[in-house]
C-alpha cells in the first residue's frame, strides 16, 4: 500500500495587496479610508507553486532573496494562508523559521518556552515538564527564569531552536536556520537535525548554502520570482542554479 505524501502543495498562489498612498498621520488615513482615497498594488509572492515531499525526504529549496522562498515556508507552516491553490499536511511539523519571532521579551525564559511551544501545537502541560531539558540543551539554565530581554540574539536563537526540536516530529521545516549563530551552535544544531532526519523526517530545507543543499537533498526545487523554475535531483537543480548567475 503506497504512503501518502507528507506534503502537497497544488497550484498555490499568494498576492500581497500594498496601499500605494504613504500617509503621514492617522488622521490623513482615516480621511482617505472615508473618501475611499485608496490605490493599491498587487505584488504575486508565490504563483502556481505545485510539488510534493515523499515520506523520509530530504527536499531542498533554492533561489535569489525574494524569490519566495521564506513565504513558501511559511505556507506550509500554516502562519500564511495562500490566496488560491490547496496545501495539504500530514503529520507533526517542527518549523524552524525566523527563530524566537514568538518569544515575548519581557517574559522569562521558561514562560517562553511553554508559550512558544503553544504556539507550535503542543500542550502547555507538556512544555512545562519539558522546560528543563530544553533550557539545559539550549545552554542557558542557568538564566530559565530571567527575562529574554536581556538575552544575546545567540542566546535567543539556540533556546528557539532546542523547542522547535525538541519532539521527533513527521515533517521538519529548515529556513536558513544552519546559517545562524557561533560556530559551535552550528554544529551541535546540525547534529540535532541529523538525529532527527536519521529519524524518518521528511525535511524541506531553505538555504543560500549551495554545498549543504547540494550534499543533505535528494531532490531540489528553485523557485525565482514565486515561480518554479526547475525541479529535480539536487545536483542537477544546484548546477543549473549556479550556471544561471
Amino acid at each position: 500500500m503506497e504512503v501518502a505524501a507528507p506534503i502537497e502543495v497544488s497550484d498555490v498562489t499568494l498576492r500581497y495587496r500594498l496601499d500605494r498612498n504613504r500617509v503621514g498621520t492617522v488622521k490623513e488615513a482615516a480621511v482617505r479610508f472615508v473618501k475611499r482615497d485608496h490605490s493599491y498594488e498587487s505584488i504575486l509572492a508565490l504563483d502556481g507553486v505545485t510539488f510534493t515531499v515523499s515520506p523520509g525526504e530530504i527536499f531542498g529549496v533554492i533561489g535569489p532573496n525574494g524569490a519566495g522562498k521564506s513565504t513558501l515556508m511559511k505556507i506550509i507552516a500554516r502562519v500564511l494562508p495562500p490566496s488560491s491553490g490547496r496545501v495539504i499536511v500530514r503529520g507533526s511539523v517542527a518549523p524552524m523559521i525566523e527563530l524566537g519571532a514568538g518569544f515575548n521579551p519581557e517574559f522569562t525564559a521558561r514562560e517562553n518556552v511553554i508559550i512558544y511551544g503553544a504556539l507550535l501545537g503542543r500542550d502547555p502541560k507538556f512544555m512545562r515538564e519539558r522546560v528543563d531539558v530544553i533550557v539545559e540543551w539550549a545552554g542557558v539554565a542557568d538564566f530559565v527564569d530571567i527575562p529574554v530581554r536581556t538575552f544575546s540574539s545567540g542566546m535567543k536563537g539556540r533556546l528557539a531552536f532546542s523547542v522547535a526540536t525538541d519532539i521527533e516530529p513527521d515533517i521538519l521545516l529548515v529556513d536558513e536556520v544552519l546559517a545562524v549563530g557561533d560556530q559551535a551552535f552550528r554544529k551541535k544544531s546540525e547534529a540535532r537535525m541529523n538525529e532527527l532526519i536519521s529519524g524518518g523526517a521528511s525535511v524541506v530545507v531553505v538555504s543560500h548554502a549551495l554545498g549543504l543543499v547540494r550534499r543533505l537533498s535528494e531532490r531540489v526545487m528553485w523557485i525565482d520570482s514565486g515561480r518554479v523554475k526547475m525541479i529535480g535531483p539536487a545536483q542537477e537543480v544546484v548546477d543549473a542554479y549556479e550556471a544561471s548567475g
